[in-house]
């Protein structure tokens, strides 16, 4: 089934609330939003004929005013240690990547929200494939949908169903709010995905006012791509930074659970090699993160093509949890998983119909690079 501009309104990507709306537009009553929301997530059915606790002429109905379409699965892997990968084509041309992380106690789904990214994160394979759009709230929750559905034929291969969704896949979700947040609401209804609020993180950048947003509209985990302690490295690696620099970013993060005492941000830190990683990087977090209530996410880098970055060694990286840990920062470091099959963070890159050029413009600039290295080896050799 492959997603296609169409008449037929796509209910996939409707909340309940939008779903009601939609069946009152169409003489029906609004209870009737339950019915199909269950149908279409709970059960995974996407034929309306299957709905059986609904009349045939109603069935009928939907069959000619409305449609259920994912996008078709174009490839799939299993990475050696049980993570596995989707590439997923829409009706444009353009792929994305989703990919499911299974552990003894959950099942972590990472979601993509955009084709390619726009933000140019300097470390991010995502990011170096350019940008063409953000995706509808189908194409946000159809990756659920066939994920689940996927998992579910695959017995014996993973233990455990999606119990978590992060939205940190390909793309920036809060510059892609508007059909994020309808997504999110499906995954926390009791009759789409009943996730719990706390198994479900917004991953962002820090896109300072949309930040607050999200906070006033839904109650989901969030986590912060921080990957720097002062505004002059953070405008290298991550150049949102240069719109909405650290203060700003800190005085939502301390805002933000502010009503929850219990509850805390995830601050993802990436480990480049003598980038970001001193012992004085890591003093200068400390007093960063003074008065916000933080957990820090310590991500070995991985490698891409062309990087510009290598990783930092372990013991570099323990040295630097050490120093975070003694100030009281709860301080963790993520395993890396999928990299045999790029399905490691960073390395979605999907196959993005590039729009700002920007895959081209580093593909021409790393070649020259690699030429003037070689060029280099010659004359000293």
């Amino acid at each position: 089934m492959t997603s296609s501009p169409t008449a037929k309104v796509n209910l996939l990507g409707l909340d309940k609330e939008a779903l009601k709306a939609f069946f009152v537009s169409v003489g029906e009553k609004p209870y009737r939003a339950d019915q199909v929301l269950k149908w279409i997530h709970f059960n995974g059915v996407a034929d309306f004929h299957a709905m059986t606790n609904i009349s045939k002429l109603l069935r009928e109905k939907l069959s000619e005013i409305a449609t259920i379409t994912v996008p078709d699965i174009i490839y799939e892997k299993a990475a050696s240690d049980g993570t596995y990968k989707w590439l997923l084509k829409l009706y444009d041309g353009n792929c994305i990547e989703t990919v499911y992380i299974p552990e003894k106690t959950r099942g972590t789904l990472c979601i993509s929200s955009q084709v390619g990214c726009i933000l140019n994160c300097d470390f991010c394979s995502t990011g170096k494939q350019g940008f063409n759009r953000n995706l509808t709230t189908a194409e946000i929750i159809s990756q659920l949908w066939v994920a689940v559905r996927k998992l579910s034929q695959l017995n014996g291969v993973h233990d455990h169903a999606v119990t978590n969704v992060v939205m940190m896949g390909m793309g920036e979700p809060l510059l892609n709010f508007d059909n994020v947040l309808p997504a999110l609401r499906i995954m926390l209804d009791d009759f789409g995905y009943g996730l719990s609020k706390r198994r479900v993180t917004v991953s962002t950048a820090g896109v300072v006012p949309v930040m607050y947003q999200l906070r006033d509209a839904i109650d989901v985990a969030l986590a912060v791509s921080l990957h720097a302690p002062n505004d002059e490295l953070r405008n290298k690696i991550v150049p949102l930074n240069k719109k909405y620099p650290l203060q700003e970013l800190m005085a939502v993060c301390r805002e933000y659970f502010k009503e929850d005492k219990r509850r805390s941000i995830t601050m993802e830190y990436v480990m480049l090699a003598g980038v970001n990683d001193t012992p004085e990087h890591a003093r200068q977090l400390i007093r960063l993160l003074a008065n916000v209530r933080a957990k820090m996410n310590l991500i070995p880098f991985n490698p891409f093509p062309h990087a510009d970055y290598e990783r930092s060694d372990m013991d570099t990286i323990l040295r630097f949890r050490d120093i975070l840990m003694k100030a009281g920062i709860n301080t963790t470091i993520r395993r890396t998983r999928g990299d045999d099959i790029d399905a490691a963070c960073g390395q979605l890159v999907g196959q993005v119909k590039d729009k700002t050029r920007r895959h081209e413009r580093y593909l021409r600039n790393a070649n020259a690079k690699q030429a003037n290295s070689s060029k280099e080896k010659q004359e000293v050799a």
